[in-house]
């Protein structure tokens, strides 16, 4: 394709969007217009959430689909302040033994390691050397996706769940036509789809579609149609479960009925820190919502918003910030079933954790799972505010791309790969076990910035997404920048190789080299899209960045 120059070129020329009656910001235009119907046609933020969501696994099928997970930060209309985690762990028949013979036993260990993650691998590579398959069956998780959309509606929402899934089946069964973004990483499937019902569901001719082709995903289609009739269930016990397991267990792994059946989302208490005055929720363990509470922290600490925007000052301080969160966040977060997580968010743990701070680069290198190709894995977020008061920040993935590379039969169902996350180093606090839900990286966010004003935001992009939160929030609250300027503006990734990738944009990089920083300039889709729902008083304002497609709608 001849997309690259033009995907990796940065030219925001847009405004905030304010309204009213609601606001849909996510990363594609057909998804928001699908919220957006929801909230014209008497839905509140929760059904809004559930349709982009859903309209999402049809028009964005690279980041996201019904084979993968979800989550939601929330605010209520009357005040409430809440999380939903829906996702699945590890089959229960799945240990590091098992896992690992079956790697010790296959003649092609390179099916499940592509190259394009920075895998090498030859036929005599070590099980335990190559870390957990990125991709096929020992990757997949159970899915949490249908059941947490359903929980989400019936629980806060106004409308049925059939309702809300009516424009995804709309646009699968009746076609839409790709935007170039996505068709760009729709490009190499090919390579990936070995599994001939990957080829069947999202190949057309045997190719991926062009920019501007019309598509229909008719199976994918015709498995959301069943789940509005039947409900979640259908999923984790009808004939879908049954292609769903099929699949797996074909391609040589343990899923079972039972793993599907007995899965339930939960609604959980967000983690929460203040900065600058702004109280920030994010996810609990197991996912990577802590690091950013200890980043903020340890930069309120050491007073990095304080510096000049423009001066290598503040850019070095909040990497390194960012640095000793990701340390820690990476030894330590898991399934807190399995593990106890320590207080990473708490005041005195940054106190200790920010004396580690200097002029120059922190020498601790980052210790996180060996070879988990989770930093450059894409997703999708949406935000959604309503009349009502009600504010959404949901995300949706199968971890990397179309996952694992495996779809359930003919349901058009890619099956997600979030379980090479785990460690396969029995000492690991992410070690992989049977029924445990591995580090994850998807974060939404809420934070209130003052008593009437409050933010539902996110930042895609594995390990981009907390940095990228603490960004998005001293942008706004240190710099006081308006909500699109926020997401604009350039920014930087502390890199798991411990280099410091920026955008060309960035100013200071010379600078900041002479410090001691290995600076990388990446091109901009390194640095994830981002939405914004703020809600001041009566009025929504909205902010999305062309970085990915996204557009934010009012009503």
């Amino acid at each position: 394709m001849n997309d690259q120059i033009e995907l990796d070129r940065f030219d925001s020329r847009r405004s905030t969007a304010y309204a009213t009656g609601g606001m849909v910001a996510t990363s594609q235009p057909l998804a928001a217009q699908a919220g957006v119907s929801v909230l014209k046609g008497g839905g509140n933020a929760f059904d809004a959430a559930v349709a982009t969501a859903a309209a999402l696994n049809v028009v964005e099928p690279t980041s996201t689909g019904l084979g993968g997970d979800v989550f939601a930060l929330y605010r209520t209309a009357d005040g409430e302040v809440g999380a939903m985690r829906s996702c699945g762990g590890a089959p229960a028949g799945t240990t590091i033994e098992t896992v690992t013979e079956a790697l010790e036993t296959t003649d092609e260990p390179e099916q499940y390691y592509p190259e394009s993650r920075g895998y090498a691998v030859d036929g005599g590579a070590d099980a335990t050397d190559l870390g957990m398959p990125f991709l096929g069956p020992h990757a997949v998780t159970v899915p949490g996706t249908a059941r947490g959309w359903e929980a989400t509606v019936r629980e806060f929402g106004r409308r049925s769940l059939a309702d809300v899934l009516e424009p995804a089946i709309h646009y699968a069964l009746e076609g839409y036509p790709v935007s170039p973004v996505i068709a760009h990483h729709w490009d190499g499937a090919e390579e990936l789809f070995t599994d001939e019902h990957a080829r069947e569901a999202f190949l057309f001719d045997g190719e991926s579609p062009e920019p501007g082709q019309i598509v229909t995903l008719p199976e994918l289609g015709a498995s959301l149609q069943r789940i509005a009739d039947e409900g979640a269930d259908a999923f984790y016990e009808g004939v879908i479960a049954d292609a769903i397991v099929g699949e797996v267990r074909d391609a040589g792994g343990v899923m079972t009925h039972d793993d599907l059946a007995s899965f339930e989302p939960e609604f959980v208490e967000p983690v929460r820190t203040t900065y600058n005055g702004a109280t920030v929720y994010e996810l609990p363990p197991n996912n990577q919502g802590l690091v950013a509470l200890e980043a903020l922290n340890i930069a309120e600490e050491i007073d990095a918003g304080e510096y000049a925007y423009d001066s290598p000052e503040r850019i070095h301080a909040f990497a390194e910030a960012t640095k000793l969160a990701f340390v820690d966040g990476h030894h330590y977060i898991t399934d807190p079933a399995y593990e106890t997580v320590p207080p990473l968010a708490s005041k005195s743990y940054a106190r200790e954790r920010a004396r580690a701070i200097g002029e120059t680069p922190v020498r601790e290198p980052p210790v996180g799972v060996p070879n988990a190709p989770a930093e450059d894995a894409d997703t999708v977020l949406l935000t959604v505010g309503d009349e009502a008061g009600n504010l959404v920040s949901y995300i949706n993935s199968r971890f990397a791309g179309f996952g694992s590379g495996l779809v359930a039969g003919d349901t058009g169902i890619a099956l997600q790969n979030r379980g090479a996350s785990f460690s396969l180093d029995p000492d690991h606090p992410n070690r992989l076990e049977s029924g445990k839900r591995p580090f994850h990286t998807l974060v939404p966010a809420i934070a209130a910035l003052g008593p009437d004003d409050w933010l539902a935001f996110g930042v895609m992009g594995g390990y981009m997404q907390p940095q990228g939160h603490v960004q998005v929030l001293s942008n706004l609250l240190d710099y006081e920048m308006a909500p699109q300027a926020a997401l604009d503006a350039p920014r930087w990734r502390y890199r798991e190789d411990g280099t410091l990738g920026v955008e060309e944009r960035l100013p200071a990089q010379a600078t900041l080299a002479r410090r001691g920083h290995d600076v990388r300039v990446l091109p901009p889709v390194m640095f994830g899209g981002a939405q914004l729902v703020r809600r001041t008083g009566e009025t929504l304002a909205g902010a999305t960045e062309p970085r990915k497609d996204g557009v934010a709608i009012g009503v």
